[in-house]
């Protein structure tokens, strides 16, 4: 599918959602703000492949600048889009598979992230928030099996597997929850978790992925809506410590930063919704997301209007998918239908241990 004026920078700031499978005026009006620069999709904005596609093309449409489209389609019960696309296992499944063997299992990490990454390009969107780098310590429900594994150095290879599949397709990888949302009971979305380990425990497990993965050139990273006692009061999201001490400074970590969803319970400590964008902006945060809050994605846009770097819009445009030729035959050929199996293997075995 070819993009008119692809070379253009993102320039907005800001990462809305809208209503429903077709966009309403205001919807519209919201996309041609000059401080949207994206749009995350949700199950209630799919009804079938064709459909996504043309929902797809007029948000792009409707913005006189180019717009990034997200999905958080990571595969287990973070799968937005099903009916017409693969039902994808959990990353949990991937690292039972690694235990039993390695080198296989890393290798069906690549083809599952290729697949759900051939699907989304398919219907022209840009990237999925995807891989989750957090450790499965079985502390926290919200992550549960979404994570890979509980140990740090198998977490990273099987990330890494997935991000070069996604690569593949042309898409490029956000690592979530940074540094790591793994070892808070608490789910962000509805209070504010807190993280009372040593800084130096935190470094040395849950942020080891991330090192890694950067050395094998992840693009973005999203911050936990996460306060970590020991390093600093405010959330990850909002912390001058974790988005510029660490990850830029410490780490030299050079790609784009998303913050995770301003509505969710855990951001409200940061105040209004204008003051939590402008917070997140200020620790180093280049695009906010704000969703299923339309009042408060107006309140955002109005106090982003301003708002512009040029470090940040360069940054961003790293996330604009890649041309990828033959996605299509490849997708209906060997490799989709190996990939195709693949995925219902892993769905299975899962559903059958939920049975047991």
């Amino acid at each position: 599918m070819n993009r008119v004026n692809e070379k253009a920078l993102i320039f907005g700031n800001v990462m809305l959602d809208v209503a429903g499978v077709e966009l309403t005026a205001e919807d519209a009006k919201r996309l041609a703000h000059p401080a949207c620069g994206g749009v995350i999709l949700f199950s209630r904005n799919y009804d079938n492949p064709q459909q996504l596609a043309a929902l797809v093309s007029s948000i792009r449409a409707s913005s006189p600048t180019p717009l990034l489209i997200s999905v958080d389609h990571e595969g287990g019960r973070v799968q937005r889009f099903h009916n017409g696309f693969t039902s994808l296992p959990p990353m949990a499944w991937l690292g039972q598979c690694y235990d039993q063997d390695a080198w296989k299992a890393l290798q069906q990490a690549r083809e599952l992230g290729w697949l759900m990454a051939a699907e989304c390009r398919m219907v022209d969107i840009d990237f999925s928030f995807a891989p989750v780098l957090d450790l499965g310590l079985g502390v926290c429900e919200v992550i549960g099996n979404r994570a890979f594994h509980a140990d740090p150095e198998v977490v990273f290879l099987l990330a890494a597997a997935w991000m070069h599949g996604m690569h593949d397709a042309g898409m490029a990888a956000v690592g979530k929850h940074f540094p790591g949302h793994g070892a808070v009971t608490e789910d962000s979305h509805l209070d504010l978790p807190v993280d009372r380990r040593d800084i130096d425990v935190i470094m040395k497990n849950d942020v080891r992925p991330y090192v890694s993965m950067f050395s094998e050139g992840l693009e973005a990273v999203m911050p936990a809506h996460v306060i970590y006692q020991q390093a600093d009061q405010h959330a990850a999201g909002f912390s001058h410590f974790w988005l510029q001490q660490v990850l830029r400074d410490q780490l030299k970590f050079g790609g784009v930063i998303f913050s995770d969803d301003l509505s969710m319970a855990a951001a409200a400590s940061a105040g209004s919704y204008a003051t939590r964008a402008l917070a997140a902006v200020d620790a180093g945060c280049d695009m906010v997301l704000i969703c299923n809050q339309p009042q408060a994605a107006d309140e955002i846009l109005q106090a982003m209007r301003e708002y512009h770097t040029d470090e940040s819009q360069r940054r961003l445009q790293t996330m604009v998918a890649k041309q990828s030729s033959g996605l299509a035959g490849q997708l209906s050929g060997k490799r989709g239908s190996k990939a195709v199996k693949l995925a219902d293997e892993g769905v299975t075995a899962i559903a059958m241990e939920k049975t047991a």
